[in-house]
């Protein structure tokens, strides 16, 4: 089930969100999109990139010591970039520059015993999932030119249409979590919205990385 799923999404709502920041976020997207499509291959980058730094990881360290040792740092770096993407997507109007953790809550809990051929075989064996979320991502590219006339004019946009963004952003996040090797189940292929308990409920979850 969805809601049992090892990795935990979450963004609070603004009361009201700032005309003057989606009016700067516009500016970065006309901007990226004039560099023959930033936004797009930032997303292709990560993509390709978090199972081969997993799988670095693997090979320096053994599955079980990556899990044990490098699921905090590199749930932070997921949360890092999961933050700016919300921040893009109109899900806050918060952009972080210290702690990630004060704009979402993006958490793991890890599980399983990874080999560097696991890691990057998720290459492949996260596509299907992949492409449901680039699919979505169509109606969520519509729906975030909704929300910025909607702020232009009243400082809001409807309840439903962001929920819809938290599920787009909710299922990337998963996806991430399993790109990363730091869980073994298979993102399920949910739109969940609304808000989601977290994965303490269940056994410990990664969110912090450990101090030096």
């Amino acid at each position: 089930m969805a809601a049992d799923y090892p990795v935990t999404f979450n963004v609070t709502r603004p009361e009201k969100f700032e005309r003057p920041q989606v009016v700067l976020r516009v500016l970065v997207i006309v901007v990226l999109s004039m560099l023959a499509g930033a936004i797009g291959w930032v997303f292709g980058l990560v993509y390709l990139a978090v199972p081969v730094i997993a799988a670095i990881l693997i090979s320096q360290r053994g599955g079980d010591r990556y899990i044990a040792e490098q699921a905090p740092r590199v749930t932070n770096w997921l949360r890092w970039y999961l933050a700016i993407y919300s921040y893009v997507s109109i899900l806050t109007d918060r952009f972080t520059t210290e702690d990630p953790a004060s704009v979402i809550t993006f958490d793991i809990r890890p599980g399983g015993s990874p080999t560097v051929g696991s890691a990057l075989l998720r290459l492949i064996y996260s596509i299907p999932s992949a492409l449901a979320v680039a699919l979505l991502g169509i109606i969520g590219a519509i729906i975030w030119i909704i929300a910025v006339i909607s702020i232009l004019i009243n400082e809001n946009y409807s309840q439903g249409l962001y929920d819809f963004q938290l599920g787009i952003m909710r299922w990337h996040a998963r996806l991430l979590g399993y790109h990363a090797s730091l869980v073994e189940r298979y993102p399920p292929f949910a739109l969940d919205t609304g808000t989601e308990a977290g994965p303490e409920a269940a056994g410990p979850a990664v969110s912090q990385p450990p101090s030096a």
